[in-house]
């Protein structure tokens, strides 16, 4: 009987910290310095793309973010050229790993930017503005919430169309890029990402994330009928929404 306890013993502890090892999540640790002047870059941002998690470096160019092997994260912070890394077992096993940026080489020049070219008389120019720009789709931080083209048809023709024409851009977007679609409700449940999005308008982390050429992000906007100002004037977070909106539209048009 002792030695059915003490057998019973060695198996349950040998469970428990088999079960632990499966259940306990790996963290990747690393400093952020720039390549120059071998300074702390803090404040970066560090996405891992595959598991959309997020978290940013501290004044000492610090950061942890949960990873496992062959992860890749993503780097990036205004004024350095972005990067990606891969996770390895070396860098898992063996601790901290520094990571060099390097400055961007950055050359100002004069932008004016004109909405509408406005002649000065209240009568002509109130004509010139549209009276509603934005109609459709429920977008985070916009007026009221919703955006989209005009009220046209098309906006429902043009994805119904691609869903029965394999040639459509939608449809081979849609088609092929399952896994990365999916993940559009979890980057916002992230709130490092979440944020990272809302603050950028350059396209490159969710061009990153999804998988896609910034080019087409709005090649895809265009035939999801979203509107030429919205494409241009979004930040990235309202862009992700409005590419979800359209998948998920996309989604039940293909189910019926």
């Amino acid at each position: 009987m002792r030695y059915f306890a003490v057998f019973f013993l060695f198996f349950f502890t040998h469970s428990l910290l088999a079960q632990d090892k499966t259940t306990s999540k790996t963290v990747v640790k690393g400093s952020i310095i720039n390549d120059n002047t071998l300074l702390a870059v803090s404040n970066a941002n560090i996405i891992n793309i595959n598991k959309v998690k997020g978290t940013i470096t501290n004044s000492r160019g610090y950061f942890e973010l949960e990873a496992t092997v062959n992860d890749t994260l993503h780097i990036s912070i205004l004024g350095y050229q972005s990067l990606k890394v891969r996770v390895t077992n070396d860098w898992i096993n063996n601790g901290e790993a520094k990571i060099q940026l390097t400055e961007k080489a950055i050359a100002l020049e004069e932008v004016i930017v004109r909405r509408y070219d406005l002649t000065g008389y209240l009568e002509i120019d109130s004509k010139l503005i549209p009276e509603k720009e934005n109609y459709r789709y429920s977008i985070s931080g916009l007026p009221q919430a919703y955006e989209a083209g005009e009220s046209s048809p098309n906006a429902f023709s043009r994805v119904l169309g691609s869903i029965f024409n394999p040639a459509d851009m939608l449809y081979n977007f849609f088609g092929k890029k399952p896994k990365e679609l999916k993940r559009l409700k979890e980057m916002k449940k992230d709130d490092t990402v979440r944020n990272l999005l809302e603050s950028k308008f350059d396209r490159e982390t969710i061009a990153i994330l999804l998988g896609v050429d910034k080019k087409e992000i709005a090649e895809i906007l265009q035939r999801c009928n979203y509107s030429e100002s919205f494409i241009q004037t979004a930040n990235d977070l309202q862009i992700m929404d409005a590419i979800s909106q359209c998948y998920e539209e996309y989604k039940v048009l293909k189910k019926k």
